[in-house]
């Protein structure tokens, strides 16, 4: 039987431009494409898969999750490194968090190095492409039980 609790995955500022912005970095896959991939690994749960460039859009889906989320899996690009009020946010989500980079942020410019998401979550992955989504999904499929 389905989890009727979805998992939220979100995604901040600039990942809608994957598959055109930077692809010897970020890849070649499209956001549609690993949301797709993200889907196919869900086993019966429920996916909720967002982006947005906007720091309070992510936020409120944050509390959106806090109240009827089972887990959160969050790329928050940019805002990793800057964002405080995420950081709140995700402190109030008593489910697992895992902390998705499509890059391994540690081997980047060191403003990339700190990541306040990094402080809350349950688990993070980064440094596998696009592919990480679905390691992502499977691994918060498995903490759910």
């Amino acid at each position: 039987m389905p989890d009727d609790k979805p998992v939220y995955i979100l995604n901040g500022p600039n990942l809608n431009r994957l598959g055109k912005r930077e692809p010897e970095i970020y890849g070649k896959m499209t956001l549609a494409e690993i949301e797709a991939e993200c889907r196919s690994q869900a086993q019966n749960r429920r996916i909720e898969f967002r982006q947005s460039n906007s720091e309070a859009q992510l936020i409120d889906w944050i509390h959106e999750a806090i109240d009827g989320g089972s887990g959160i899996i969050i790329n928050p690009a940019g805002y990793s490194f800057t964002s405080i009020a995420i950081l709140d946010a995700l402190k109030m989500f008593a489910g697992p968090i895992i902390e998705l980079h499509i890059t391994n942020i540690h081997r980047r410019e060191e403003h990339y190095h700190r990541s306040y998401v990094s402080t809350v979550a349950t688990a993070v992955i980064a440094g596998l492409g696009p592919k990480g989504y679905g390691v992502a999904v499977r691994a918060m499929c498995e903490m759910l039980g």
